[in-house]
């Protein structure tokens, strides 16, 4: 597999970086020392192929685009075949240049943490997946004979990884030539002004700044006292009154030592300062239409648009309606002697269709909702003639768009700015204007909160007033992450000149229903355009616990409930959509799924299949990522190579 992949100048600099597993960093150093500053070595390319450079088990491979002076290295172990790596090489500079082209060209560039790993990941998934699995047996025989004694579990295990900055340092001191000695060893950091013995054992874990709990301290006074004699025995302190206590993660109690555990405040009680948000560039993640609207970019769009501008190959094979070398070439094979102008009956598909059954369910797709795609195309495709094998593959992927497109489309779509406008900005004078009331609920740990704050960004690029509404009023900690949320997006809105946003709490304890209603009140009462209620995490499956939704639908009467679902959830997702959906009283269902973690899941998501065939609700977002603008729309293409796979 490969080991790590950098993205650097010419002069030194690291802009973006991966790594699968410890890579000394004189590694590439040897590359830029002997390949581009003293020219040791002369590579040509063959074949079209990447030159590629040797180093102790690793081989380099690179590419360099002059125009922006940059080096795209990839370094993987020599033993491994990767064939796909000059089109990871290809499509990655491709993908990187085309995204940052404008900082790249800039004259004030500077190093900068780019967003770039799930663009990074998603060819690497996908290049990976058409290259098969890779043969062990002889990696596994070179690695009994020749065990690295710097990883061998022998020998402690592998070494820690690179302080941060000190593999930008290194490459940078390399191109000044201060490590021109090929023989030079590769930079280790000083220990000698540890305060802790070689052979010291630790006996608990240090907390924050390095902090030792009290238990270790008394154990370690201990032992001290044990190997000293009773120099230390003299004299008794008096008793002190009983202190408060603590508990750590593995549930043993511990005596309060005064150490400050908040640092969210001062002494003075003022707030301490918050380290600046990152922003987000509008064109990474939507655009803006001639009305003035800020819309999302539908996800899978970004990769493969760029690629097909680039002129690349990837973007033929990912537009190609083939299904060869996917997984779905079981299906093709048994497709591959139906061929000559036969019409194919149900007895032709029979096969097929259970091959793809048994697919879908490999990708999280719930049983009920593999058995109705597989029906769904088998309608389109019965009593269709057939040419070649090519167009018995076309019809197939046809066949499975469309069938699949009927459940992710469902006829309760959602136009969401639009509805918003037509709240806030009526237009018969009989209504009177109100804040869009929108209400997230799901399970606990799906990340309600995370997404309410991707919306709410979402919002403020469309210059809304928004109102966020902290009714999570159980869980430790809710009220102060809504906080932090609402302070990042505040200094976001005002840097970028977009609309507002506010926090109404009441702490905890309280009636969530109650504190609901009173939020649509006061958002009312200022003028706000959309209040954002959080709620509080429940399982579906706790009668007690949902039974609240029903007082909380009807004080806070959301226009819209969206539940948050987990991509990762498994089939389980079907059973959480159809109890949160019943949840709300007669008459009043869910309206929307917002699919989270996304980007965890790779290509297995069958989870939004199965969270529409269950209740007809439409999908309204898409997580992809942690940051703000890491926020998508569902695209029925994407959803269908994926599965495809």
């Amino acid at each position: 597999m490969l080991e790590a992949f950098e993205i650097l100048t010419a002069s030194g600099v690291v802009l973006w970086s991966k790594s699968y597993a410890p890579v000394g960093a004189h590694i590439v150093n040897s590359l830029i020392n002997d390949v581009f500053i003293e020219e040791k070595v002369q590579l040509q390319a063959t074949n079209n192929a990447a030159p590629s450079f040797k180093k102790e088990k690793y081989t380099l491979k690179w590419k360099r685009v002059k125009e922006f002076d940059l080096i795209f290295v990839a370094v993987y172990q020599s033993l491994l075949q990767l064939g796909w790596i000059d089109k990871l090489l290809d499509n990655i500079s491709t993908l990187y240049i085309d995204l940052y082209k404008d900082q790249l060209r800039s004259t004030r560039a500077r190093i900068a943490q780019y967003p770039f790993d799930k663009y990074f990941d998603q060819q690497v998934r996908e290049l990976e997946d058409k290259s098969g699995p890779i043969s062990s047996e002889a990696f596994v025989a070179h690695a009994v004979d020749k065990k690295d004694p710097l990883v061998s579990s022998d020998n402690g295990g592998p070494p820690p990884p690179p302080v941060p900055g000190l593999l930008k340092a290194q490459h940078q001191a390399a191109l000044a030539g201060a490590t021109s000695d090929e023989s030079t060893p590769p930079h280790t950091p000083d220990t000698s002004r540890s305060s802790t013995p070689v052979n010291h054992i630790l006996t608990a874990k240090g907390g924050p700044a390095g902090r030792v709990s009290r238990r270790a301290r008394k154990a370690a006074n201990a032992s001290a006292n044990a190997s000293s004699g009773d120099e230390n025995r003299k004299g008794k302190t008096p008793k002190s009154g009983k202190k408060m206590r603590k508990w750590d993660a593995d549930g043993f109690a511990d005596e309060d030592d005064g150490q400050i555990l908040d640092y969210s405040a001062h002494a003075d009680g003022e707030e301490a300062a918050a380290p600046a948000v990152e922003g987000v560039s509008q064109d990474s993640w939507g655009h803006r239409t001639g009305k003035g609207q800020f819309v999302l970019k539908d996800l899978g769009d970004e990769v493969h648009s760029i690629l097909e501008n680039a002129g690349s190959d990837k973007a033929k094979d990912a537009s190609s309606a083939g299904f060869v070398g996917s997984g779905f070439n079981a299906i093709g094979g048994l497709l591959r002697n139906i061929v000559g102008g036969k019409t194919l009956t149900e007895a032709d598909l029979e096969k097929p269709l259970k091959t793809m059954e048994d697919h879908l369910l490999k990708k999280n797709v719930a049983r009920e909702a593999a058995v109705r795609l597989c029906e769904g195309v088998q309608r389109e495709l019965v009593g269709k003639k057939t040419g070649n094998f090519q167009s018995v593959d076309a019809a197939l992927r046809s066949a499975m768009e469309s069938s699949l497109r009927k459940i992710l489309t469902p006829t309760s779509s959602l136009d969401l700015l639009r509805e918003i406008d037509a709240v806030t900005s009526p237009t018969s004078k009989q209504q009177a204007p109100r804040p869009y009331v929108i209400s997230i609920v799901g399970v606990n740990g799906v990340g309600k909160s995370t997404n309410l704050g991707k919306i709410c960004y979402f919002l403020l690029q469309n210059k809304y007033r928004v109102l966020i509404a902290a009714c999570d009023t159980f869980r430790s900690g809710a009220v102060e992450q809504l906080r932090v949320h609402a302070r990042n997006l505040k200094e976001l809105s005002a840097r970028e000149n977009a609309g507002e946003v506010e926090l109404y709490e009441k702490g905890y304890g309280k009636d969530a229903a109650n504190v609901a209603k009173d939020a649509v009140e006061y958002g009312a009462a200022n003028h706000f355009d959309v209040v954002l209620i959080d709620t509080a995490g429940r399982r579906h499956n706790d009668q007690r616990l949902m039974s609240s939704l029903e007082k909380f639908a009807k004080f806070a009467n959301p226009d819209k409930i969206f539940m948050v679902g987990e991509a990762l959830v498994g089939t389980d997702s079907v059973m959480q959509a159809r109890n949160f959906n019943q949840a709300f009283g007669t008459g009043r269902n869910l309206d929307g799924f917002i699919i989270s973690k996304c980007d965890t899941v790779g290509d297995m998501v069958g989870t939004l299949v199965s969270m529409v065939h269950a209740t007809g609700i439409p999908i309204v977002f898409l997580g992809v990522g942690q940051h703000y603008g890491d926020l998508r729309g569902l695209s029925v293409p994407w959803a269908v190579n994926l599965l495809m796979k």
